[in-house]
């Protein structure tokens, strides 16, 4: 089977782009090998709070069993299932079945994908 990462036109590392957009898609490229992306992928949905949703599949990636500890910025963790209304810039973050789930504001995504960037960037430094 062709394996992209080995041919000259492999998937460049995510790079310190300060770009949100530009790593997550490269972090992404980076995960194609002929298998992954036909099972699994990144899911970026609206909410109707109004705000963002950002799902990664980790399964068969470095993240998979690399642990995460939730997060909330500018709320609770019981208002976490909730989401909030308006400007406040809110998000919060978690990782369950193998799944990076965040979710935030309406000017949060850039956010999102931060948590996300920066727990690959640890967890690339770990063991």
């Amino acid at each position: 089977m062709f394996d992209r990462r080995r041919s000259e036109w492999s998937a460049p590392e995510p790079t310190g782009s300060a770009d949100p957009l530009i790593w997550l898609t490269q972090w992404y490229f980076s995960q194609c090998d002929e298998d992954w992306e036909h099972a699994y992928g990144i899911t970026v949905e609206t909410l109707d709070n109004p705000g963002w949703s950002l799902t990664v599949d980790l399964t068969d990636t470095s993240l998979a069993e690399r642990p995460f500890t939730p997060v909330f910025h500018n709320m609770s963790e019981a208002e976490a299932g909730q989401g909030l209304d308006g400007d406040l810039g809110w998000w919060h973050a978690k990782v369950e079945q193998q799944k990076f789930k965040a979710y935030g504001g309406p000017h949060n995504l850039p956010d999102l994908i931060g948590v996300f960037r920066a727990w690959q960037a640890r967890s690339a430094n770990l063991p």
